[in-house]
């Protein structure tokens, strides 16, 4: 182990010190500093930004992106070919399952016009598959990768021309429960993900060259010991299209606001066992939230470190994900959650993702959901609402 490792393991190792204490903090800590911290550091994040003068919903290209999307997905490909052996294999991000539920989507009849598009369009309810899952890019005890979770919903029986043509009846929504993306570019992701593959994760925010500070403490002011999944609040992080020439970005907010307690000795599975316990007993639901782009520059399609100001736009509810009662068995989950694949670009041209992270997207996920899919010998298949 060379020096960066010891450094990146040092830090990490007080990173899951604070995990046990945050449960006793942390409900203080959002009431009292989580927000006027996170306008300091946009603050600081925005006062290096200069204004790129695009239009609403408009997209610029940086330069070499297609070679650097292709890179990411070779650099995050080798490392699940070394971590894995074949029908073993994990997504590279995203990775420790903790359910794929049923669910239904339903969408209000009571919405203005112009949020009225794609999937929006009609008062109607799909069927649908929720996914929550760990951050990645590994599988440890919940305790110690938990501070960052991840939800992917796909509707099923959605009817029109998709982006993607290996599935023709889907559209994915995907989110993390923390406002902003971990890198604001591509050209950053790339970089991450070598230290990744190096085991120097952390190094990648203390870089003296290449510092990112305030995408670290973005992270930090979100990554929590959570207490569950389904207690957790998701951002899309990334724009999508609503619509032609209007951008948004959505928001998955739980109804219930009583929380649970994280148990005192945690077992390594208590977020899946407590996802499962809580849905044997009851339905879940989550307000769809859609918050539409009105400054550009204030409110970025390229840059992910920037958090869309709420008092420029509001989010508004658009729907309703119900997660159904239901039993959840281990074995079903794991075999369903190999066979899904989740991407943004699983959509209808009125939500076409937008900006370098999710245009990098498209060959990132297809390229790892194969790899993935081809080393345990789960080929894609596209789920059907009889399911």
């Amino acid at each position: 182990m060379n020096a960066g490792q010891r450094l990146n393991d040092a830090v990490l190792g007080c990173v899951l010190l604070e995990r046990r204490i945050d449960p006793y903090v942390r409900p203080l800590f959002d009431r009292t500093l989580l927000r006027p911290l996170q306008a300091a550091v946009q603050w600081c994040v925005n006062a290096r930004r200069r204004d790129e003068h695009l239009g609403l919903a408009e997209e610029r290209a940086m330069p070499g992106e297609a070679a650097v999307a292709e890179a990411i997905a070779q650099q995050m490909a080798r490392f699940v070919r070394r971590q894995y052996r074949p029908g073993e294999a994990q997504r590279a991000g995203n990775t420790k399952t903790y359910g794929v539920v049923h669910a239904d989507f339903t969408v209000r009849d009571d919405l203005p016009a112009r949020l009225r598009h794609g999937v929006f369009r009609t008062p109607a309810t799909y069927r649908a598959w929720a996914r929550f899952a760990g951050p990645g890019p590994l599988a440890p005890p919940d305790i110690k990768d938990n501070g960052i979770l991840s939800i992917g919903v796909k509707l099923l029986g959605v009817e029109g021309e998709k982006l993607l043509d290996d599935e023709r009846w889907t559209q994915d929504f995907t989110g993390i429960s923390a406002p902003t993306f971990t890198t604001p570019d591509v050209v950053e992701n790339l970089r991450l993900q070598r230290h990744v593959f190096a085991g120097t994760p952390v190094l990648y925010f203390l870089d003296p060259s290449h510092p990112h500070l305030c995408d670290m403490i973005m992270q930090g002011l979100y990554a929590k010991t959570q207490t569950s999944p389904l207690e957790a609040r998701y951002w899309s992080c990334a724009p999508y299209l609503l619509g032609e020439g209007q951008a948004m970005q959505y928001s998955f907010v739980p109804r219930e606001t009583t929380r649970s307690r994280v148990p005192r000795h945690p077992p390594d599975d208590y977020l899946r066992q407590g996802l499962a316990a809580a849905l044997r007993e009851r339905d879940v639901s989550f307000d769809f939230l859609v918050q539409v782009q009105t400054d550009a520059h204030r409110m970025p399609v390229e840059n992910a470190s920037v958090v869309w100001p709420e008092r420029l736009s509001p989010f508004v509810p658009v729907a309703t994900l119900r997660l159904l009662r239901q039993e959840c068995d281990p074995a079903d989950q794991f075999a369903r959650a190999d066979r899904l694949s989740f991407n943004p670009w699983h959509a209808l041209p009125e939500h076409r993702p937008l900006g370098n992270q999710n245009r990098a997207r498209r060959t990132i996920y297809l390229r790892l959901a194969r790899l993935r899919q081809t080393m345990n010998g789960t080929p894609h298949q596209e789920p059907g609402e009889e399911e």
